[in-house]
């Protein structure tokens, strides 16, 4: 992987516990992880049929160093959008990753 094909900027960001309001209830949001320099290796958009209708997903595929600690748990924040960490995949030997994230939809 060469630094200079990592041409985009990408936010990992972790769903975590920031505090609790006056009533006791705590409040969860997601705040970063990790500011990462990545290419996109793919970008597609797809219409697929679903239990409830047809539906639309962008997925995005992101090829990155690697960072310690990354799990399909967190999200990646790129361009003003968020994405679903679906798979990661580990390139050479702790190198580098790419991580295979759908869009979320709100």
């Amino acid at each position: 992987m060469r630094a200079g094909s990592l041409d985009r900027t990408i936010e990992i960001q972790t769903f975590s516990t920031t505090g609790t309001t006056p009533a006791g209830t705590p409040i969860e949001a997601w705040s970063k992880f990790a500011t990462l320099r990545a290419a996109i290796v793919q970008s597609t958009a797809a219409e697929y049929l679903r239990g409830y209708g047809e539906g639309a997903s962008t997925v995005m595929i992101f090829r990155t160093w690697w960072k310690s600690g990354v799990t399909a748990d967190h999200r990646v924040r790129f361009d003003g959008r968020n994405f679903n960490i679906r798979e990661i995949k580990e390139l050479g030997r702790q190198q580098g990753m790419e991580l295979r994230c759908e869009e979320v939809r709100t």
